[in-house]
């Protein structure tokens, strides 16, 4: 029998092998590198220095304090060296000393008078990054009580981050000889670092990672497998991962919306730590992997930092994590809402209608609005499935909030008096501060649409950082307590800060962690 052109088609595509183009393959399939980052110092407490190891001093003023470890005439030359270069012990200031005696160093590290935790840890994380190249151990004293030797170490732990693992060449590794925080209390130092700080520093750690990797290595599904495996054994947690497929059964259209036009799926990712009984506290984080804009493409300045537009996702990851592994008295929950915004031949349009988990439609007028897109569908979920006591989102939503509050402080804006006090209490006890910002009921009536429920933007200006509050608001029920930190200005550094190196930040984890211990706490 002969067949027709288009019945051999037919018939022949069995055998046929299939087109290169239709083979699906991610990236270039070869990793840029399977190196880890240089080893940190790691860290110890003892009632004495180690005879080798350089000496940072923290004080408060020009007066060496008594029972340093130096002999009579080390003590004198460093005293003259005090006077000779003025130095005063105000908070930031350091004179560093070589050739004293038998240490390889001597920094002194100013506190300002009267210090309190966050002076002490800004001069241990000045201390670890002035000594970043110094080859010998380190032996800090000066905090005092065995509660302010444990911030000493977070303040180290923090300053000496650094994130090397794609730098190449023979070079030598950066020294990792311990740093030994000395004083009166090694025993009650160890307990607070163990009880607390290390978690923070391990957060801190963790979400600052995933900023700084490269958006071809850190994606929706290779953040979710990253949070698997640094939660795995974690006493108290589950991690759970939806799919495309589960994301669609739960008709979540504005997260899917968002990651058509990638060709790498988004993701959801809740992190569940039950420390305690209760309703939990709910974490929502905006995790953009990669911000072009879609089809609303960006200006090409700049736009390799969004590879950071996942920094919400990864401070909330962070956030737990701190608190899991420090086996904290809480209930929380962190959800990270995944995608790539990518301008592909699927793309999401402007002017398209998405609808969300529980029902309400979008009219999405600029495909660049897609952080509150995500959230929306994130805070539902959470707030269906766990029924939390409060929920804090937070992302690098908008550049107005940078226009208002530049790199000093994240937007704050919370409907919930209450919960409003708390994280700013939070932000001024962990060193993140927010700033509280107007919510007002013009905003929500200025999103709504003309064919749907809301727009994700409103045409032609207005105060973007609050519009994106609302937006993000109306997704919640008026009697659940939330928040939303817009921590656009805040998830990079680049000059850096003494606990703060150069590049991302991991903001929003001290924060974050400060404020679920109090309000569960007081709950």
């Amino acid at each position: 029998m002969r067949l027709t052109s288009f019945a051999f088609l037919l018939a022949t595509a069995a055998v046929l092998p299939m087109p290169l183009a239709a083979q699906e393959t991610i990236g270039q399939q070869v990793v840029a590198t399977d190196a880890a980052n240089s080893a940190e110092r790691p860290i110890a407490f003892a009632a004495q220095a180690p005879a080798d190891a350089a000496l940072v001093v923290m004080l408060g003023s020009s007066e060496l304090p008594a029972g340093l470890p130096l002999t009579a005439a080390e003590r004198d030359a460093v005293i003259a060296a005090i006077a000779s270069g003025g130095f005063a012990g105000k908070s930031g200031e350091v004179l560093s000393l070589r050739g004293v005696g038998s240490r390889p160093r001597i920094l002194l590290a100013g506190t300002g008078e009267a210090p309190n935790a966050l002076a002490i840890r800004d001069a241990a994380g000045k201390a670890a990054q002035d000594l970043r190249s110094e080859k010998s151990p380190v032996a800090i004293l000066g905090a005092g009580s065995g509660a302010a030797m444990a911030e000493a170490a977070l303040g180290y732990a923090l300053g000496q981050y650094r994130f090397d693992r794609y730098k190449t060449g023979a070079k030598t590794p950066p020294p990792g000889a311990a740093v030994t925080i000395v004083g009166d209390g090694p025993d009650v130092a160890k307990a607070a670092w163990d009880a607390r700080h290390r978690g923070i520093a391990e957060g801190t750690r963790f979400a600052r990672d995933l900023v700084t990797e490269p958006a071809g290595v850190v994606w929706p599904q290779t953040f979710a497998d990253r949070t698997r495996a640094a939660f795995a054994g974690v006493p108290g947690v589950t991690v759970e991962v939806l799919d495309e497929a589960a994301m669609k059964r739960e008709k979540m259209g504005a997260i899917l919306g968002v990651g058509q036009g990638s060709r790498r799926p988004p993701r959801m990712v809740l992190v569940h730590y039950r420390g305690a009984e209760g309703a939990p506290v709910a974490l929502a984080g905006k995790g953009i992997t990669f911000d072009s804009g879609g089809l609303s493409l960006k200006d090409g300045s700049g736009m390799s930092r969004m590879k950071g537009d996942m920094a919400g996702a990864a401070a909330v990851v962070g956030t737990v994590m701190a608190l899991a592994k420090s086996r904290a008295p809480v209930n929380v929950v962190a959800v990270a809402a995944l995608a790539e915004n990518m301008p592909g031949g699927n793309a999401q349009r402007p002017g398209d209608v998405v609808r969300t988990m529980g029902g309400k439609t979008i009219e999405v007028l600029n495909t660049d609005a897609e952080g509150r897109l995500v959230l929306a569908d994130a805070v539902q979920y959470v707030a269906a499935r766990h029924r939390p006591s409060a929920i804090v989102d937070i992302a690098t939503l908008t550049g107005a909030v940078v226009g208002a509050l530049g790199d000093e402080y994240a937007g704050l804006f919370a409907r919930d008096e209450a919960l409003g006090t708390a994280l700013v209490t939070a932000g001024e006890a962990s060193g993140e501060a927010v700033w509280r910002l107007p919510l007002h009921a013009n905003h929500y009536d200025d999103l709504k649409s003309d064919i749907a429920d809301l727009k994700n933007v409103v045409e032609g200006g207005g105060p973007g950082a609050s519009l994106g509050a609302a937006f993000i608001g109306s997704f919640v029920d008026e009697e659940l307590p939330w928040a939303h930190v817009d921590m656009a200005g805040t998830m990079w550094s680049s000059g850096g800060s003494p606990t703060v190196p150069k590049g991302a930040t991991g903001y929003g984890v001290r924060l974050l962690e400060e404020f679920v211990r109090n309000w569960s706490a007081n709950r």
